[in-house]
């Protein structure tokens, strides 16, 4: 049986799928933050759980933020800070005594969508994660495009493109650059937008709920969003033509993104139709730890 991990900034979560992708158990426990240790003992102690109730050993997945280095074989790009420059893969393997298959947690998305979600039977399919952060992950003919650099979908490192003269050059980024995707359009960039116009300190869900009510400032802030989002889209569509976009994270649960943003993204994708599908990911919150266990249903491509 396959186990998947993803390990996020506030929990990590476990399942084990059966052959035919149920689920056959699953946990989870908050991440010891800043503790590179900690998190290691934490993702060893939920394998030997889900192990003993199994009784037997699976493979092991892990969807983690960031990515292991092709170079150096550590973690880099990881907004979970005490990650980058550890040995991950590594260390991991060290304490299970197997091989690990780890990959981004946005490719853990797509490859789930990909295998028997919301984009299932599609050849190319990209997936992104709205939430704390903002990842991307490609999977074509349902494997993992990883790419050169390990860098392959990461939209969200890059600028926002055609911005209004308000948009640049963009709020800072933990990255070192400026105007990131990932600056406008994750959860607490949105949580940022809505205080710089004069609201109050409200997260991005409050946000939503109040633009929902009619509070004209959180209209103006979730329209500013979506059509951010829109511009961000245009250019991955350009550069893939992806055959679906899934989205998932916690922003994938604003539902005028779907009507809207197709209808947006026309104005910058160069076609003269856009017939690309939007869609929320089948497996909500839980499709990334889905993802990481099938990491080894194919081998990743390169």
């Amino acid at each position: 049986m396959r186990l998947g991990i993803d390990l996020g900034g506030t929990k990590i979560a476990a399942v084990v799928l059966d052959p035919g992708g149920g689920i056959a158990w699953e946990s989870r426990v908050a991440t010891p933050r800043d503790d590179y240790d900690g998190t290691l003992d934490a993702m060893t102690r939920l394998v030997s759980e889900a192990e003993r109730a199994m009784g037997g050993t699976c493979t092991v997945g892990i969807g983690m933020p960031g990515v292991i280095s092709p170079v150096s074989g550590l973690v880099k790009n990881a907004n979970s800070t005490w990650l980058n420059g550890r040995a991950l893969k590594v260390d991991l393997e060290r304490r299970l005594r197997r091989d690990v298959r780890l990959a981004n947690d946005a490719n853990c998305l797509a490859i789930s969508e990909a295998i028997d979600g919301a984009a299932a039977g599609q050849h190319v399919v990209f997936g992104v994660i709205l939430g704390t952060g903002t990842g991307g992950g490609i999977v074509v003919d349902r494997r993992v495009l990883t790419g050169r650099n390990a860098i392959a979908g990461e939209w969200g490192h890059n600028a926002l493109p055609w911005p209004d003269a308000d948009e640049y050059p963009g709020p800072p980024c933990y990255c070192g650059l400026r105007g990131c995707i990932e600056t406008f359009l994750s959860g607490p960039a949105m949580a940022s937008d809505y205080q710089r116009r004069g609201g109050a300190a409200l997260s991005a869900e409050q946000i939503v709920q109040r633009a929902g009510e009619g509070d004209p400032l959180a209209v103006v802030v979730l329209q500013a969003w979506i059509q951010r989002l829109a511009k961000a889209l245009a250019t991955v569509i350009n550069l893939v033509d992806p055959d679906v976009v899934v989205v998932g994270g916690g922003l994938s649960r604003i539902q005028p993104l779907y009507t809207e943003v197709p209808r947006l993204w026309a104005d910058w994708v160069f076609s003269d139709v856009v017939t690309t599908p939007i869609v929320p990911a089948r497996y909500g919150d839980a499709s990334g730890v889905r993802g990481a266990a099938w990491l080894w249903n194919e081998p990743m491509l390169p």
